[in-house]
């Protein structure tokens, strides 16, 4: 792709998302929301790869559909109470609506289906931004209203996104697809605590978008796709298999590792909030979620592709791309839990 055009359309995804951000007034909100939509459709149909142009088809059919419904219910609420701001969602059916549209942005259960569909059509850089940056701004939205949505909305949403984030991703042997349900299964997370701590949300997205970007970038570097390839990765670089497993126990929300931080801390809020059934129903779910990454890492490290020999390979081509990001956001997606105690203050 020209490096002009590139630029042009990353700048639009951060003007889009920024506009959200900063916007009080539905309308606003709502061209944000496109302005980041039709700007990643190019970076999605960039390899003009038949499977590509699908998953974009699919994408900006769920997309503008949810912006249409945006628009209709935030248009119906300034109709019956004469207010375009967020904060003065008075009218109910209206505030479903806005819920229901968010939620299909985001690919929250039941209106997940999308999700891992589009994710399995695109590449692994173009995948790793539809699973980090377009959630900020339909999330921030989704912050910013939530005083005026029905808590047991908010709960059913949380907790059918953490068994379907967990159950979906049970029988796949594609990556982008068990990634896909694995970040439907963190939206669940981070929905559920909303209505109790909204900053629980924010730690959760946080470093939900650190162990997504490692795992994102390991797979980009080591050219991986599908489960049956990652037998093979040992051979050709066994440090970054080492950490490749560190970052799928983190993902899964082990201690010692960063993933372990938000689940500990949503599930405590939760318990001082005497809801221990939920807690409990969503710690049951993050054991789900486990057995799919601890399958991935039984693949990558105790089994052998029947085609690998078991020296290293120093023949191979070195790779000619940057190892930097996925450096950081390794380090970041396994050492962060000592610093609990700071976040907290």
């Amino acid at each position: 792709m020209n490096p002009y055009v590139l630029t042009t359309l990353l700048a639009s995804l951060g003007l889009g998302t920024t506009l959200t951000f900063a916007s009080s007034h539905w309308l606003l909100a709502w061209m944000g929301l496109e302005i980041n939509t039709l700007a990643i459709i190019p970076l999605m149909t960039q390899h003009h790869h038949p499977r590509a142009v699908e998953a974009t088809t699919k994408y900006f059919l769920t997309q503008a559909t949810a912006a249409a419904i945006i628009l209709f219910a935030s248009t119906t609420n300034a109709w019956i109470s004469g207010e375009w701001y967020m904060t003065s969602m008075s009218n109910p059916i209206a505030t479903a609506m806005i819920l229901a549209a968010l939620a299909l942005k985001i690919g929250l259960a039941p209106m997940h289906f999308w999700m891992p569909e589009v994710l399995q059509g695109l590449d692994l850089s173009t995948g790793l931004i539809l699973s980090t940056w377009q959630k900020l701004a339909p999330l921030a939205l989704i912050i910013q209203t939530a005083p005026a949505f029905h808590p047991l909305l908010l709960t059913t949403l949380g907790l059918m996104s953490a068994l379907v984030g967990g159950w979906g991703g049970l029988n796949q042997t594609q990556l982008r697809k068990i990634l896909a349900y694995s970040s439907i299964a963190h939206m669940g997370w981070m929905i559920i605590v909303l209505q109790h701590a909204p900053q629980l949300t924010l730690l959760t997205l946080l470093t939900y978008i650190l162990m997504t970007s490692a795992a994102f970038l390991t797979l980009k570097l080591s050219y991986t796709t599908k489960i049956s390839t990652l037998a093979t990765t040992w051979s050709k670089s066994p440090l970054l298999t080492a950490t490749t497993l560190l970052v799928l126990l983190s993902l899964g929300g082990l201690p010692p590792l960063t993933g372990f931080m938000p689940k500990w801390l949503i599930l405590q809020e939760m318990v001082k909030q005497d809801l221990p059934l939920t807690a409990t129903v969503m710690a049951l779910t993050a054991l789900i979620s486990l057995y799919f990454y601890l399958r991935l890492c039984y693949t990558m490290t105790l089994t052998i592709s029947p085609n690998t020999i078991t020296s290293t390979t120093p023949w191979r081509i070195q790779t000619n791309q940057a190892s930097t990001p996925l450096a950081l956001s390794t380090v970041l997606a396994l050492g962060l839990l000592p610093i609990t105690p700071t976040i907290m203050m």
